[in-house]
């Protein structure tokens, strides 16, 4: 795994007029009143990042006025926001490109900030690229690794490349704001600090209804959608080409149905058809972060180690004691994984069947 290293040549001098941009900014991704867990992720990173530059973290929160808008903005100061930029117009209500776009393209000429974060979200892909283009800034997608390089202040955007072969790092340095997108599950979730209290600034855009193309005709959420919820697992059983066919993804199914986790699988076996892309982990498919990653038949090319590697317990299944993964895993069996899975399922069953009588 390749790691990034500073660019080399002469120190780069920031011109003047870009100089009055300060602080970092996280755009705030909210439907309805539920906030996206990607976006206070975001700025408990900014919060690092914030206090190397000695700047303030700024969360910028859109929508139409509701009690659920204000407790938005002081939920963002209990993760680390100083300010919080409330913009409000009922044209906002609904997420929608061009009115969003506009939004925060004002917002960001009015207020300069040096660096805007946005969660790698359908919506938020869909908005950074927006607000990028129509600043003519620079724009780095699914970053791994955010950091600040203190000769330039600039932000160091680390994300796979090549395939996934290759760790790049990014710097926009002649243009600000510079922009990153972070895929939920990437960063670790900061300790909230309800003692923490900070500035709102009110804006109000005067949006016209009659000037938004598009029209929201219905709302329906994730969460009433039938597929895997994989960002969100607390316990993850992953399968690998090593488990031979389709019909022996039952094992994986199995376990992770008794330890009540959800099951992942390689792009590899999304490409042969045995499963949906919706269970993909991996640089293509989901970011995860879960308690326990058990990878069964996985070698750990680096495509599928930046989807997983931040888990907090890695366990290896496979045959082959030279693979990949087993440089990164907290724990490793050297076995056939059609043989230690239904070993595992038992032996947890039976464990958990006893816990369950005991209390």
């Amino acid at each position: 795994m390749s790691e990034p290293s500073k660019p080399q040549g002469r120190k780069f001098q920031l011109p003047e007029h870009l100089k009055e941009y300060k602080g970092i900014w996280v755009i705030v991704e909210q439907e309805r009143g539920s906030v996206h867990s990607v976006s206070w992720e975001l700025v408990g990173e900014a919060r690092k990042l914030a206090d190397k530059l000695g700047v303030e973290v700024g969360a910028v929160v859109l929508g139409a006025e509701s009690p659920e808008l204000n407790a938005i903005c002081g939920d963002a100061f209990t993760y680390g926001a100083d300010v919080v930029y409330k913009v409000t117009d009922p044209v906002l209500a609904d997420y929608r490109t061009d009115p969003y776009t506009r939004v925060m393209t004002d917002v960001v000429n009015t207020y300069k900030p040096e660096i805007v974060l946005l969660g790698a979200t359908t919506l938020g892909r869909d908005l950074a690229g927006a607000i990028a283009t129509t600043l003519a800034t620079g724009l780095t997608a699914d970053c791994t690794e955010l950091d600040i390089y203190m000769d330039n202040r600039s932000l160091a955007a680390t994300r796979p490349t090549f395939g996934g072969t290759l760790l790049c790092t990014i710097q926009t340095l002649a243009y600000r704001p510079q922009m990153a997108t972070v895929r939920p599950r990437v960063m670790s979730m900061p300790d909230r600090d309800d003692s923490r209290s900070g500035r709102v600034v009110e804006v109000f855009p005067n949006l016209r209804e009659t000037d938004v193309i598009t029209k929201v005709l219905s709302f329906i959420a994730d969460r009433e959608q039938n597929e895997a919820q994989l960002a969100f697992a607390d316990i993850i059983v992953a399968a690998g080409k090593g488990l031979g066919k389709p019909e022996n993804l039952k094992l994986v199914f199995d376990l992770a149905k008794v330890l009540g986790g959800e099951v992942g699988v390689t792009r590899p076996l999304v490409q042969a058809g045995w499963t949906g892309f919706d269970r993909q982990v991996g640089q293509t498919g989901k970011t995860v972060r879960p308690k326990l990653y058990i990878a069964a038949g996985i070698s750990g090319a680096i495509q599928h180690r930046v989807g997983m590697e931040k888990s907090d317990l890695i366990l290896a299944i496979n045959t082959d004691p030279n693979a990949p993964i087993f440089d990164f895993a907290h724990l490793g069996l050297v076995g056939d994984a059609l043989t230690i899975l239904p070993a595992l399922t038992d032996a947890f069953g039976k464990r958990l069947s006893v816990n369950r009588l005991a209390g």
